[in-house]
């Protein structure tokens, strides 16, 4: 009897800590099967807008590499310290939101720049073509894992030297959020 209930906690504990190694695995293809879907409200649920909007906008301006300065204080500079405070008030240019869209976000999943993905083949009927399917997609490759960050590479169909990498975040035991999105080099997204 007791062999019995400790086999059971055992497999109840191995089977905890495997859904919580794969739980970032989980999380990217939910993303990505909202993205497809149009589903606006799944993706809220497992993307970090602001924090994904702060990095692409980083990469999206007209400096990315630039270093930036100390931040202007109220005894240093006080017009600059109002300009900054302000600043989180100004939308973000219209270049992040084409890549924080649903759209977008599906392109940048399936490795395209977001509005150069071709349309997706339909779904095949059947169940053992379905399963070809998804053996035959492409899958991203885990670049790193671990406890509370992971990162997932996408590369590109068409240029496998082109890699998108997404940061998931863990916000709970479970749950795992999209943070950062860090783009391909703009040398190698010309192809």
């Amino acid at each position: 009897m007791w062999r019995t209930i400790f086999n059971l906690i055992l497999v109840l504990l191995i089977g905890a800590c495997a859904a919580f190694v794969a739980a970032p695995w989980f999380a990217f293809r939910a993303l990505k099967a909202d993205a497809r879907d149009g589903d606006a409200q799944g993706l809220a649920e497992l993307v970090d807008y602001d924090a994904l909007r702060g990095t692409l906008k980083t990469q999206l301006g007209p400096t990315p590499n630039a270093t930036t300065a100390p931040a202007p204080t109220i005894w240093t500079d006080p017009i600059g310290a109002m300009k900054r405070a302000l600043e989180p008030l100004t939308p973000p240019p219209p270049a992040v939101e084409r890549y924080v869209s649903v759209q977008g976000l599906h392109d940048l999943t399936r490795g395209y720049e977001p509005g150069k993905a071709p349309p997706e083949p339909p779904m095949p009927d059947n169940l053992p073509d379905q399963v070809v399917a998804a053996v035959q997609e492409p899958w991203p490759s885990l670049r790193y894992w671990g406890p509370n960050r992971s990162r997932f590479v996408v590369r590109a169909p068409d240029a496998p030297a082109r890699e998108t990498v997404f940061t998931f975040q863990r916000r709970g035991w479970f749950e795992w959020k999209l943070v950062q999105i860090r783009l391909p080099a703009k040398d190698q997204a010309q192809p």
